[in-house]
């Protein structure tokens, strides 16, 4: 290019050079209105139209051919008898301030109605003076449609009574309402931005792998239940969380881009408490009776006292065994107490699993140390729970091969047997380290257990007697 094209000079162009047309913006407001997704015409200070673009060619089917240089709306986008009225409501808004939003029906070039909503305002002239009036519009229902996904998005994000989570393609929170704030125990900002393992210290493994599934496959067709260990200042809650996904796009790419995730959650700890409480409940009333109807086939009422151990172990515990006041019971008011000896009487095999099997006759005390839970539950004539607690594997060995347990016992339940007013022995259920420790619940159904079996040994030593 030479000089004085450079500096903006009107010599001649040489020959090989072609004329350069003038741009004066045209093409890049054509351009403009055409991209837009609303629709959008343009009247002059008399009202003819001067602008019309896609999107209202779309919603009408006039091309902007057709509408362009027309003297208003009157019989063609309005009908005759409504045409005064519209177009004196549009032409409103050069005398007025600001924008104007106004409903009403517009015709297609089919024949078709539209009812659209607009938005008009006046245009400025170079004199600061109105030149005219352009006019967004939309269809109703579109624009309503848009309004409800606002409202919606807002009242989930402040009002809702469940969690709700927007989470970004790095699997972090991005917009958390109020409820969820409280249930991740965190204020609505400071939990924007951080992952999940700080906020949750178990089952954070499990919610993130459902959010990369959604990311990737789209949302699951049910609501999934995920039991996850929240911290707080106060410690850590286990909370159960039953959570619905739903993959968020962008709607203005072309192809679906990935926003994140809408994650919607409702605290259900109490209700599944409840119903795993029920469930555990219904089971152990059904082995009772069972066991019950298999004690009662029994012609030896020590073999009906193995049968309630069996019985109970299912589910309950991994070893269990009987053992028996060796004076065949307390004595009586006003004498004096012994030291409390304690006979094995019955207990499960510790090798493959199997029934519970009955000790030898021999009747040797079992060598247990002073305060072991046996004693004291004799003692006390009610039940004992022990346990090794978070103790390293050889440990916890030692713990138990000193209570005379076997060495993968970690937890411990003591149940005293006692009939017609006194104390046979205890019946003691043991849990291995993959097993919780024995919690109130579980000493209630040892209890139901222990009755059942002290009843057989009261009974066996009636029998023996005769």
């Amino acid at each position: 290019m030479s000089a004085s094209r450079r500096s903006g000079t009107t010599d001649e162009l040489g020959p090989d050079e072609p004329e350069q047309p003038d741009r004066d913006g045209s093409d890049l407001l054509a351009a403009l209105l055409d991209g837009m997704d609303a629709a959008l015409c343009a009247f002059d200070a008399d009202g003819v139209v001067t602008h019309w673009n896609r999107e209202a060619e779309r919603i009408l089917g006039w091309t902007a051919a057709e509408a362009v240089g027309r003297p208003g709306f009157a019989g063609w986008a309005v009908r005759a008898a409504d045409a005064e009225e519209v177009e004196g409501r549009l032409l409103s808004a050069m005398h007025a301030p600001g924008r104007q939003v106004h409903e009403f029906a517009l015709l297609t070039k089919d024949g078709g109605r539209v009812l659209v909503r607009t938005q008009s305002a006046a245009v400025r002239g170079p004199d600061g003076k109105p030149a005219g009036v352009y006019c967004a519009f939309s269809e109703v229902h579109a624009q309503i449609d848009l309004e409800r996904s606002i409202a919606l998005s807002e009242a989930l994000f402040e009002d809702a009574s469940w969690g709700v989570v927007l989470v970004d393609a790095d699997l972090r929170p991005a917009v958390v309402n109020a409820h969820a704030a409280r249930a991740l125990g965190t204020g609505r900002t400071s939990a924007l931005g951080r992952p999940l393992g700080e906020l949750l210290s178990q089952g954070v493994e499990e919610l993130e792998s459902a959010l990369t599934h959604v990311l990737a496959e789209g949302a699951p067709p049910a609501p999934a239940e995920i039991w996850v260990s929240v911290r707080t200042p106060d410690g850590e809650r286990r909370r159960c969380w039953r959570c619905g996904f739903v993959r968020l796009a962008s709607p203005l790419a072309e192809e679906p881009v990935p926003l994140g995730v809408g994650w919607l959650f409702q605290d259900v700890t109490e209700a599944k408490q409840g119903e795993q409480e029920a469930s555990l409940l219904r089971f152990r009333t059904n082995q009772l009776h069972r066991a019950a109807r298999a004690a009662a086939e029994c012609e030896d009422p020590l073999e009906a006292a193995t049968v309630h151990l069996d019985f109970a172990l299912a589910g309950f515990a991994d070893h269990a065994l009987i053992d028996r006041v060796a004076s065949g019971g307390t004595p009586a008011e006003g004498e004096d107490a012994p030291p409390v000896r304690l006979v094995r009487l019955a207990d499960t095999p510790s090798g493959a699993p199997g029934p519970s099997l009955l000790a030898g006759r021999a009747g040797l005390p079992v060598r247990y140390p002073a305060g072991h839970p046996a004693l004291s539950c004799v003692e006390r004539a009610g039940s004992v729970r022990a346990s090794a607690g978070s103790v390293p594997a050889d440990q916890a060995r030692e713990w138990a091969l000193a209570r005379q347990w076997p060495g993968d016992a970690v937890h411990a339940l003591c149940a005293v047997l006692r009939s017609r007013g006194r104390t046979l022995g205890v019946v003691t259920f043991l849990r291995s380290a993959g097993r919780t420790p024995f919690e109130r619940t579980d000493a209630a159904y040892a209890e139901d257990v222990a009755v059942r079996i002290a009843g057989a040994l009261d009974l066996a030593e009636l029998v023996g007697r005769e």
